[in-house]
C-alpha cells in the first residue's frame, strides 16, 4: 500500500488523478475507485460488521426482513435488494465508493465538526482486484467488455450470497455498480464494494495482498481550502444530495463561520 500526505490542492490533484491514462483507449479513464472519509483514523468495516455479535449469522434474516416490508421495491436479485438496502441506511456487507475522486473529497470535508483532524481518500484499482475474482465472474466482465459489473450481470453469474462465497476458497472484493434508483446515486457516480464472506474486511485484504492501493492523507490545515475550492466547483450537498435535506445541508455548511 501506498501512503501519501498531501501538500498542497495541485499536490492532491496530481495524485488523485495519477495514472488515469489509459494507453489502450488513448483517454483519461482513471482504473481506481475513491473512498473519502473525515477522519484518517476511521477503519473500513461494513455497517453489518459494526452490529457486532453474531451479524454473520444475521445477515440473512435482515435482507428478508427488508424484502418483506418494503413492498415498494419488489425485486428477486439479492444483488438488486442489498443495493437497495445499502442505499437507504441498512446495515449490509456494502461499502460506498465513487468513480469521483472530487465526490471523495467532499465525504472528507463534509463534517465541520471534524475539521481538527485529518482526512483520508481511498484508492482502490477495482480493475486489478477483478484479476482474483473467480473464473465465472472473471469471464462475465471479460464477455461484456466491463470493469464493474451490474446487479444483473451479478444475477446471471450468481443467484445467491452463499453461491458467491462458496465460489473461491480466499475471500476476494467485487465492485458493482447500483441501479440508477435515483438522482442522488447517479450524481455521486456511486460505486459499491463487496467482500465474498460478511465476515472478510477490506482492511485486512488491503495488508495482506500487493493490490495497487493508495491511502491518500488530507491534512487539517488543508480541509478548509478543500471545501472551498469544491464549493466552487459545485461538489455540494445541494448537487449530491437533491431535494431540501440536501439544500439546508448546504447552506447550513456554507455560511457556517471559519
Amino acid at each position: 500500500m501506498e501512503r501519501v500526505e498531501i501538500t498542497s490542492w495541485n499536490h492532491l490533484n496530481d495524485i488523485l488523478f495519477e495514472e488515469s491514462w489509459d494507453e489502450g483507449l488513448k483517454r483519461i479513464r482513471s482504473p481506481y475507485a475513491f473512498r473519502g472519509l473525515p477522519d484518517a483514523n476511521f477503519d473500513l468495516m461494513t455497517s453489518l460488521q459494526r452490529l457486532g455479535g453474531n451479524y454473520y449469522k444475521l445477515e440473512k434474516n435482515i435482507l428478508r426482513n427488508f424484502k418483506k416490508y418494503s413492498y415498494e421495491f419488489n425485486v428477486d436479485s439479492v444483488w438488486e435488494l442489498m443495493a437497495i438496502a445499502q442505499h437507504y441506511g441498512l446495515p449490509t456487507r456494502l461499502l460506498d465508493w465513487t468513480y469521483s475522486p472530487y465526490v471523495a473529497l467532499h465525504f472528507v470535508t463534509s463534517q465541520l465538526e471534524l475539521y481538527d483532524r485529518d482526512g483520508v481518500v481511498w484508492c482502490l484499482d477495482f480493475k486489478e482486484t477483478s484479476e482474483n475474482l473467480p473464473v465465472r465472474l472473471k469471464d462475465k466482465l471479460k464477455k461484456e467488455q466491463a470493469n464493474a459489473f451490474t446487479v444483473g450481470m451479478l444475477n446471471e453469474a450468481y443467484k445467491s450470497l452463499e453461491g458467491l462465497q462458496k465460489s473461491k476458497r480466499e475471500d476476494f472484493i467485487l465492485f458493482f455498480e447500483p441501479p440508477s434508483m435515483d438522482s442522488r446515486i447517479v450524481n455521486q457516480f456511486a460505486l459499491f464494494s463487496m467482500m465474498s464472506s460478511p465476515t472478510a474486511r477490506v482492511d485486512d485484504l488491503i495488508s495482506e495482498s500487493d493490490l495497487n492501493i493508495r491511502k491518500i492523507i488530507i491534512p487539517k490545515g488543508l480541509k478548509w481550502e478543500i471545501r472551498d475550492r469544491l464549493d466552487q466547483l459545485n461538489i455540494n450537498e445541494r448537487t449530491l444530495f437533491p431535494g431540501l435535506n440536501g439544500l439546508c445541508s448546504w447552506l447550513r455548511r456554507h455560511y457556517s463561520p471559519r
